[in-house]
C-alpha cells in the first residue's frame, strides 16, 4: 500500500523521526539515501521517501509490501501522527458535534 503525508517539518527532521520510530517496531534499516529510508522486519518491508514540495511543505511517502490494512500500514499511520504532534504539540482532539 502507499501512504502519504504533507508536513511542515524539514525533510531531515522527518527522516530522523523515522530512524527512531521504526526500529522500535522490530524493523531494521536495510537501505539509506539522502531523502529515503528502507526498513524490513517481521511486519514486512517498507520504503519511506521525502521531498520538498511547494516551498515550505515536505511530502512524505511510504510504500509497504503489504496488501490491505496490515499492522505495518497501521504503524505507518501512527508515524504520521508523531510527525503531526511534532508540528503542533498544542493540538488537541475534540468532537465536532
Amino acid at each position: 500500500m502507499r501512504h502519504f503525508y504533507r508536513s511542515h517539518l524539514p525533510p531531515v527532521t522527518v527522516l530522523a523521526g523515522a530512524d527512531e520510530f521504526f526500529p522500535g517496531l522490530g524493523l531494521t534499516r536495510t537501505g539509506s539515501a539522502p531523502r529515503a529510508r528502507t526498513f524490513s522486519g517481521p511486519l514486512g518491508a517498507m520504503k519511506l521517501t521525502v521531498r520538498a514540495e511547494g516551498g515550505h511543505y515536505t511530502f512524505v511517502e511510504v510504500e509497504t509490501d503489504q496488501i490491505g490494512e496490515s499492522r505495518l500500514d497501521r504503524n505507518v499511520k501512527r508515524f504520521f501522527n508523531t510527525i503531526h504532534r511534532a508540528e503542533d504539540p498544542s493540538h488537541t482532539l475534540e468532537a465536532s458535534y
